[in-house]
């Protein structure tokens, strides 16, 4: 299978991104939602939230490298026949997505690096992620809304990329169930394409 898309399906790089992209932002939206019910005075608590920040950036590095990908390498064409309310919906969540997969993990690292407590991540144990340095020397007054302001911004999306992903499952498998075309097949490795369009 070739590293390169071509007009019959994605190749082994888009699905590299696509796969492994998708399984973290399913985990970290899982650890996102659990460590949102845990009281301060649980010992992990700091611990999980280390590794949902080490997830998002991890996240944030490979959507960055999607997206450059993407731009140099086009995707395979819409399917034929397809009406044009639903090829502007496909079109239109695949953009959303885009722009959520760099704007989510974007967000909590800026609300992170605006936090008045002014702690870095500790990325998977291995070493410490600098936060930005925008908000160097800010004081603590400074600094507290645009924490809030980012804080709000970054639940927003996750909430926007928790709908975003059932709506985009139920999409492949309508693709692959009732109108039986090859859209799921182009994004898994092993199967068998045969239309270009």
């Amino acid at each position: 299978m070739a590293a390169r898309n071509d007009q019959y399906r994605y190749g082994t790089v888009a699905m590299g991104f696509h796969w492994l992209i998708a399984l973290l932002v399913i985990a970290n939206i899982c650890v996102g939602l659990y460590m949102g019910d845990l009281p301060r005075s649980d010992p992990m608590k700091f611990q999980i939230f280390q590794i949902h920040k080490s997830i998002g950036l991890t996240v944030l590095a490979l959507s960055v490298l999607r997206v450059l990908w993407r731009v140099i390498n086009p995707v395979p064409p819409i399917p034929r026949g397809m009406s044009a309310p639903l090829t502007f919906s496909a079109k239109a969540m695949h953009w959303l997505f885009y722009f959520l997969i760099v704007a989510v993990p974007l967000a909590g690292w800026i609300m992170v690096s605006a936090s008045p407590l002014g702690n870095g991540t500790s990325f998977f144990g291995l070493f410490v992620w600098p936060n930005l340095p925008f908000f160097t020397g800010m004081t603590r007054e400074a600094l507290h809304p645009v924490h809030e302001t980012f804080e709000t911004a970054h639940v927003f999306l996750a909430w926007s990329m928790i709908v975003l992903v059932p709506l985009h499952v139920a999409a492949a498998l309508y693709h692959h169930f009732l109108r039986r075309d090859d859209v799921l097949r182009r994004m898994l490795p092993g199967t068998h394409v045969t239309d270009p369009a």
